[in-house]
C-alpha cells in the first residue's frame, strides 16, 4: 500500500474515533477493502449482542471485501470495545485505536494509544471524550490479532461462490440488510 494512502486511511480512522468518543460513543470495528489500491469503502459492524454475536459480527466485515475480491483490507477496532463485546481479554494497551493493514501474504499490526480527556458528562451519566493520541509503538509484522479480526482478515481473502451474475452488489444488500452501514467509494456503487 503507497504510504499516502495508508496516511490517508489512518486520518480517517482518527478523525472517526475523535468524533464518535465526542459524542460518547466509541465507533464501531471497520473494515476497509482495496483492490489494486483502490478504496472499495468503508462498512461498519452492524449492532452486535455481546458474546458468539459479537464475533460472528466482526467475521462478517470480511463478506464485502471476499465478494470484491480484494487484495488488500485495512480493519479498525477499539482494544476494550471489541474485548467486551466478544468476552475476551485485553489484550494490548487500551484505551487503544488498532489498525490492520492485511494481504493474502500476511499482516502489520498498528497501535495507536490514547488516554481520554473528559469534556463532559451528561446528567444521565454519559461521558464526552477527547482522544489525546500518545506515540505509536513500532508497526509490528505478524502481530497478535484477536479471534474476530484474525477470522476477518482470514476470510477476506477467501473468494465467495454465489451463483449469480453480480455477487458483490448481492454481497453488499445482504449487508446491509443485516444490519452493516456500508459506505461505497463512487468507483464500487452499484
Amino acid at each position: 500500500m503507497e504510504a499516502r494512502v495508508w496516511d490517508a486511511l489512518v486520518s480517517v480512522a482518527k478523525k472517526a474515533y475523535t468524533a464518535g468518543l465526542g459524542e460518547g460513543a466509541v465507533p464501531r470495528p471497520l473494515i476497509m477493502p482495496l483492490v489494486r489500491g483502490e478504496l472499495i469503502g468503508m462498512i461498519w459492524v452492524r449492532p452486535l449482542k455481546v458474546g458468539q454475536d459479537a464475533l460472528t459480527g466482526i467475521a462478517e466485515l470480511s463478506n464485502i471485501a471476499a465478494a470484491a475480491r480484494a487484495d488488500e483490507v485495512v480493519l479498525a477496532w477499539e482494544t476494550h470495545d471489541v474485548a467486551t463485546a466478544c468476552e475476551l481479554p485485553i489484550v494490548g494497551p487500551a484505551p487503544c485505536l488498532n489498525m490492520v493493514l492485511a494481504t493474502q501474504d500476511g499482516h502489520v499490526l498498528h497501535q495507536f494509544p490514547y488516554t481520554e480527556q473528559l469534556l463532559s458528562r451528561s446528567s444521565d451519566g454519559w461521558a464526552s471524550v477527547a482522544p489525546d493520541w500518545m506515540p505509536a509503538p513500532a508497526p509490528q509484522p505478524g502481530g497478535e490479532l484477536v479471534p474476530p479480526i484474525q477470522a476477518a482478515v482470514n476470510y477476506s481473502f477467501t473468494p465467495i461462490d454465489i451463483d449469480h451474475p453480480d455477487p458483490f452488489g448481492v454481497t453488499v444488500v445482504l449487508m446491509e440488510e443485516d444490519g452493516y452501514r456500508v459506505s461505497l467509494t463512487e468507483a464500487f456503487t452499484r
